[in-house]
């Protein structure tokens, strides 16, 4: 039965001096994720390890599947561990952990032992033929492989002996929190999701904006997105989603715009507006969905027409990306079913016929003045109006 997990990370590892502020930062991250758990946890770091003690009974496939959302974790050890009372006792609770985690045990195996407690009586050259012999001699149907076994029988010595076997693999990158803070331009499609999902696990932490353009999105298409900000936050922690009605100001732009430059000009005033809500919450950045080619407003043209009008740098992971490795990333994390429910965004219900696909910027910016009566009221009146919602 599994008492505890030995949490592995890996690019943490190299980190120099500020190595510890990291491993710190990816053990609050575990107690947070477990503390939701029907079970209580201890957990520590040690010696370049982090643990997760269990402290009574708990759920072990959902703490398995809380611990698999923690970016850091690079792989998920379940372990049982013994108070070092000799090697006789050890050799009966290995011998026991075979044949209750293997039923079947006509396999090949080896022991991987590490003897990180050097007053240990057994180095780990013997640990390793002592222990293999007892399993051999418990189990005959086993045969040992040094070089490709089916199963490794890890075991550490250390303050308690650890053993274990199975290594789940976790999400890897970066505790979030390490790396700063970013506004992301959530929609209700595939892409910023995952764009979202990506940059938390390189340890940044995520707030959200979602432009809701009422009545012609509806409420589900608002539930929607803050449904998509859940399954995000169930990576990167609580996400504050900033739902910002932009109907007014679309209609406006409708009126006093040509027509095929609608998208980039309405997408301008959205960059301009996250841009606006990210100071002042202190992000560093602003993170979107976009692909190079993928729709009108993606041209490199286009994302150059964006990027004007923005101070504060944009993210954009899924830029290189093929639709189909966008598709499978979100089935990975979950967000592509609610991402397909069919409920139209803003930035769908305004498409024009035929967008311009190569703007000109001086041209673009030579229409926004068709807007100087009333947007900059527009956009204050919308900011005012700002619905914060936590997700969690």
């Amino acid at each position: 039965m599994c008492r505890a997990f030995l949490i592995k990370y890996a690019e943490i590892g190299i980190k120099g001096k500020n190595r510890y502020l990291f491993e710190n930062a990816l053990v609050q991250q575990i107690k947070y994720a477990l503390k939701k758990c029907d079970g209580q946890f201890s957990v520590r770091k040690t010696d370049g390890r982090i643990y997760a003690e269990a402290e009574g009974d708990f759920d072990y496939e959902d703490a398995v599947a809380r611990l698999q959302k923690v970016f850091g974790i690079s792989a998920i050890c379940p372990m049982v561990y013994v108070e070092d009372e000799g090697f006789e006792s050890l050799g009966r609770m290995v011998v026991d952990y075979v044949g209750r985690t293997y039923p079947d045990r006509n396999r090949t195996f080896k022991v991987a032992a590490r003897r990180a407690r050097k007053s240990y009586p057994l180095d780990s050259m013997e640990m390793n033929a002592e222990l293999g012999g007892l399993i051999l001699d418990a189990y005959p149907e086993m045969r040992v492989d040094v070089h490709n076994p089916e199963i490794v029988i890890h075991v550490e010595v250390r303050d308690r002996i650890y053993v274990y076997s199975a290594v789940i693999p976790g999400p890897g990158g970066m505790p979030v929190g390490t790396g700063g803070k970013a506004m992301l331009l959530l929609s209700g499609g595939i892409d910023s999701p995952v764009a979202g999902w990506m940059i938390a696990k390189r340890g940044v932490k995520i707030d959200a904006v979602y432009f809701h353009a009422p009545p012609y999105t509806s409420e589900r298409a608002k539930q929607k997105v803050v449904d998509l900000a859940a399954k995000v936050a169930a990576y990167a922690g609580p996400v504050y989603l900033h739902v910002i009605n932009f109907t007014e100001i679309q209609l406006y732009i409708y009126d006093k715009c040509p027509h095929d430059e609608l998208t980039i000009i309405m997408r301008r005033y959205m960059m301009r507006i996250a841009e606006h809500i990210a100071r002042e919450t202190e992000c560093l950045g602003l993170i979107t969905g976009e692909s190079i080619g993928q729709v009108a407003s993606q041209t490199m043209q286009s994302l150059m027409a964006t990027d004007e009008v923005c101070g504060l740098p944009v993210y954009r992971p899924l830029i290189g990306f093929d639709k189909m490795d966008i598709v499978d990333i979100s089935e990975k994390i979950g967000t592509y079913e609610t991402s397909i429910q069919p409920y139209e965004d803003c930035c769908t219900i305004f498409v024009a016929k035929h967008p311009v696909t190569k703007p000109n910027v001086s041209v673009i910016r030579r229409h926004e003045h068709n807007l100087d009566e009333k947007i900059d009221e527009l956009v204050r009146k919308a900011l005012a109006d700002d619905e914060v919602i936590v997700v969690r």
